[in-house]
């Protein structure tokens, strides 16, 4: 292919050509930053101060830096302002250390959650509770970021890539009471041709959760796990058709729990309920949720079904017991 040269021989045509790169690829404030110089060329520095509101002193700055840098106008840009000098943060080592503990123990705590589940620590402790965006800054700090990061791998040892599909949401006019309703799924984790099986049921109101793992998904196992389910249920509930929330909660369970002791679903199933019971006290009872006010599902149970606080002062649900204190 033959290329011809426009400006071949044309004095000066490729220097032009290359400022108007260069104009291009200059940021907008160094841009303005240059027609303020040019009209203080043309008009002088009583009108350009009258006109743009620049002190003398910048005036001249901007032009002593456009003449270092050979008139390029990209030495105009605005450079960073930070202090050079920054402050060091006084966070209690305490407070820290408490922080990392509960996203070690409960692992995606946000920092909206900590900052519920902190507070009455604080106030024992005689520590004055951060505000929550230290408690993110505190998080951000951190050589980690306080984040255990668990890899999927395939068979042949390679990460899994991340996929998410985007899943149906129930309508907007569906309307229920808390434990009307309860959506159900079950996870599936296949390792050297063994199959485990986890039974998850959530209320899509109260968010209140239930889980339960099996060696198979046989009729028997399902229904065992229903039935402790619906043991702390003052009634006998539906199925909605749309299962959104109950693919949500299964990617929670498996971000927080499933993935950090997988080991167990294969080896000690006994073990495994045991632990994960553990977890959903948690997440029943104290964690906080966005969607019901940064309030646990059982706080939100008690305030808005009152019958609750007759069905659940002492009631065993999977090998462990929920214990309700109730407000004064």
């Amino acid at each position: 292919m033959r290329v011809q040269h426009i400006g071949y021989g044309a004095r000066g045509f490729y220097r032009i050509a290359g400022l108007g790169r260069r104009w291009d690829m200059t940021p907008q404030d160094a841009q303005r930053r240059l027609q303020i110089l040019h009209f203080l060329d043309e008009h002088g520095l009583e009108a350009t101060l009258d006109a743009f509101g620049v002190s003398s002193r910048t005036l001249y700055r901007w032009k002593a830096t456009l003449k270092a840098q050979g008139g390029n106008p990209a030495a105009l840009a605005a450079q960073s302002s930070a202090p050079k000098q920054r402050r060091t943060p006084q966070t209690d080592a305490r407070l820290v250390a408490e922080n990392r503990r509960l996203r070690t123990l409960y692992p995606k705590l946000v920092k909206a959650k900590l900052d519920v589940l902190l507070a009455p620590w604080c106030v024992q402790h005689g520590i004055t509770l951060a505000s929550v965006s230290t408690l993110g800054r505190i998080i951000a700090r951190a050589p980690d970021k306080m984040r255990q990061t668990l890899a999927r791998l395939n068979s042949l040892g390679q990460r899994k890539p991340l996929r998410r599909n985007l899943k149906p949401r129930k309508p907007q006019n569906a309307n229920s009471s808390p434990l009307e309703v309860l959506a159900s799924d079950t996870i599936e984790r296949i390792r050297d041709g063994l199959r485990r099986y986890i039974v998850t049921f959530i209320d899509p109101v109260s968010y209140f959760a239930f889980a339960w793992a099996t060696p198979s998904k046989h009729a028997r196992h399902t229904a065992r796990a229903l039935q402790w389910d619906l043991t702390v249920l003052p009634q006998t509930p539906k199925t909605p058709k749309m299962n959104a929330h109950a693919e949500r909660f299964n990617r929670t369970i498996q971000e927080s729990f499933v993935d950090y002791h997988e080991d167990l679903l294969f080896t000690d199933l006994a073990l495994f309920n045991q632990k994960l019971a553990d977890s959903l006290v948690f997440y029943d009872t104290q964690r906080p949720h966005h969607c019901l006010g940064q309030k646990s599902p059982l706080s939100f149970l008690i305030q808005h079904q009152p019958e609750c606080q007759r069905c659940w002062t002492h009631t065993p649900v999977q090998g462990y017991r929920i214990r309700k204190c109730r407000r004064r």
